[in-house]
């Protein structure tokens, strides 16, 4: 029965994001994506040089500004969406690194994938792959990557434990893990926990610092630290998006997002 109901709730995020890659909105649609990145730590210089569509506005944090990316290092990007993230790493890691990619619908991979000519034409790089997959089953080798990044999506993975198990794995010994997340402040109501809309936005599927933080150390993992953001999620969730717009609807009168869900910034070593 659990293994059914995950595989539902993976049909109903592949579902979402499937829609949002063919046209639909992210988590502030295409109106201001800049805006929203610039208002959530990533500089003009990082957005500068992507390709047009990468940044879809579904992001809830910066992790390469956490990783504190250097040259030569391998990077991997759990769910990464139309490759906003990625683009900015492989600039970060340079010629002699590599950033990759991953993510579990198809629709997500090839738009990626379409926008790296455009990419290396404007940076001379071409150190970007895409790879399809699950989180939950990464598609690369024990001890192969330095850092593993992700932006809002391990909340949306019905094996979060899972998650982190492969975390461990891929990363190297000395690796690093930096993840932009979201968090519960205090229980969600439960007609929003159900609703496919607050699945697809982060956020039914949030859990608390301190459930990520025991999943992170029983995956192995050292020195896990979380931080929360200056910003809330109000910030996204002001935003005119249907999605956000559908979960609002849910919460109790006099009540904001913001109430029940923070932004967090996740660091974890594997020593």
């Amino acid at each position: 029965m659990m293994f059914k109901s995950n595989e539902k709730i993976r049909e109903t995020v592949r579902q979402g994001y499937s829609q949002i890659a063919q046209g639909g909105s992210g988590c502030c649609g295409s109106s201001a994506p800049d805006k929203l990145a610039e208002g959530i730590g990533y500089l003009s210089e990082d957005l500068e040089f992507l390709p047009e569509g990468a940044n879809m506005g579904l992001s809830c944090g910066n992790p390469t500004a956490i990783a504190n990316l250097k040259p030569g290092q391998v990077v991997i990007d759990l769910g990464s969406g139309g490759g906003f993230d990625v683009f900015i790493a492989a600039k970060k890691v340079g010629p002699k690194g590599r950033a990759i990619g991953t993510d579990m619908t198809a629709e997500m991979i090839s738009k990626a994938r379409a926008s790296i000519p455009r990419f290396t034409e404007k940076t001379g790089l071409s150190n970007i792959e895409f790879r399809l997959g699950e989180i939950e089953h990464l598609p690369v080798a024990d001890a192969s990557v330095d850092v593993v990044i992700s932006n809002c999506v391990i909340n949306l993975s019905p094996d979060k434990q899972q998650v982190w198990r492969e975390i461990a794995r891929v990363l190297k010994r000395g690796g690093k893990a930096c993840i932009s997340d979201l968090a519960l402040k205090k229980p969600l109501p439960e007609h929003v926990v159900k609703s496919a809309a607050a699945l697809v936005s982060c956020v039914a599927g949030a859990v608390t610092i301190d459930e990520t933080i025991r999943m992170a150390r029983q995956a192995g993992l050292k020195n896990v630290q979380v931080a929360e953001k200056a910003y809330t999620i109000d910030v996204m969730a002001d935003c005119q998006d249907p999605i956000y717009g559908q979960v609002k609807k849910c919460l109790p009168e006099g009540t904001k997002l913001g109430d029940y869900v923070v932004s967090v910034d996740i660091t974890a070593l594997k020593k």
